[in-house]
C-alpha cells in the first residue's frame, strides 16, 4: 500500500506509454530507464534526471531542486540559485552584472553553507 501523505503526484507507468514520450522507455528489455521529471504548475519540464537501473537516485537532491524551482518561479525570476543551494541560504540576482562572474556569487553563497 503507498502511503497517501506523500506531498507530490508519483505515477507508475504499467503500459509503458508515459515512458515512450519522454524517451525513457527501453524497446530491447520492456522497460523504463530511471527517470525524474520536475514539471511545472505550467506543464513545462523544468528539470530531469535519468539513470540506469543499477545506479540510484538522491531523494535528498530531487527535493532541494524542487525547492529552488519554486524560489525561482515565486521571485518572477529575479532570483536564481547557485549550484548546491538550499532554503534560508543567499541567492543570486540574474542580471549582465552576474554574466562571467557566477563562479564569485557562488563563492559568497557557499561561504554561508556552514
Amino acid at each position: 500500500m503507498i502511503n497517501k501523505n506523500i506531498p507530490f503526484a508519483m505515477l507508475s507507468d504499467q503500459d509503458g506509454s508515459i515512458g515512450k514520450m519522454y524517451g525513457i522507455y527501453d524497446d530491447d528489455t520492456g522497460v523504463e530507464t530511471r527517470g525524474r521529471f520536475i514539471i511545472d504548475p505550467d506543464g513545462n519540464i523544468q528539470g530531469f534526471e535519468v539513470l540506469t537501473p543499477p545506479v540510484g537516485r538522491n531523494v535528498s537532491e530531487s527535493i532541494r531542486q524542487i525547492k529552488a524551482f519554486q524560489l525561482v518561479r515565486n521571485s518572477k525570476g529575479t532570483e536564481a540559485t547557485p549550484s548546491g543551494w538550499k532554503p534560508g541560504k543567499p541567492t543570486l540576482k540574474p542580471g549582465p552584472d552576474l554574466v562571467g562572474n557566477v563562479w564569485k556569487a557562488w563563492k559568497v553563497s557557499q561561504a554561508f553553507d556552514d
